[in-house]
């Protein structure tokens, strides 16, 4: 059914000051960098998702998650999504292959200078600080983020 969403987990995997982000080969977000993740399995946890599709395309098996926050994403298009945002960090290695598209580390500070999706930017801010999150991000037919609205606070974001 049109307009339903689907369900989806991502993980933020930080090394000290970097974080290994993925410059997506395909769509959603084709050449933006983003954390690695994926669709929930049926009858899979959000948890043992993030597990599963961080060892899927990174290699990196993690032990101990940190849950972050949740954000929605709602449009009149069929990009309708429900993620579940994690945290985990890791040791330096090589960015390694992945058949989703090309992984990079990227230093904290160089963040802002990065094509990724609207909603980044705001989760990389929450992330960093601490702060638990649930973000509501509204489209408009063409992709562009409309408002966002942090749940928790009660903050209008945009």
């Amino acid at each position: 059914m049109e307009g339903i969403k689907k369900a989806a987990v991502f993980c933020i995997l930080q090394s000290e000051h970097q974080f290994l982000l993925l410059e997506r080969n395909k769509e959603p977000n084709q050449g933006k960098m983003v954390p690695v993740g994926g669709k929930i399995d049926p009858y899979e946890t959000p948890l043992q998702a993030v597990i599963r599709e961080t060892k899927e395309e990174t290699g990196i098996n993690i032990e101990d998650p940190i849950f972050c926050g949740i954000l929605t994403e709602t449009s009149p298009s069929k990009y309708n999504w429900i993620s579940f945002i994690y945290k985990a960090n890791i040791k330096y290695i090589p960015a390694p292959f992945c058949d989703e598209g090309t992984l990079h580390w990227i230093d904290i500070h160089d963040l802002h200078t990065l094509d990724t999706p609207p909603t980044d930017m705001i989760i990389y801010e929450y992330v960093a600080s601490g702060q638990k999150f649930i973000l509501d991000a509204i489209f408009d037919n063409d992709m562009n983020m409309v408002s966002m609205y942090e749940e928790l606070k009660g903050l209008q974001i945009k």
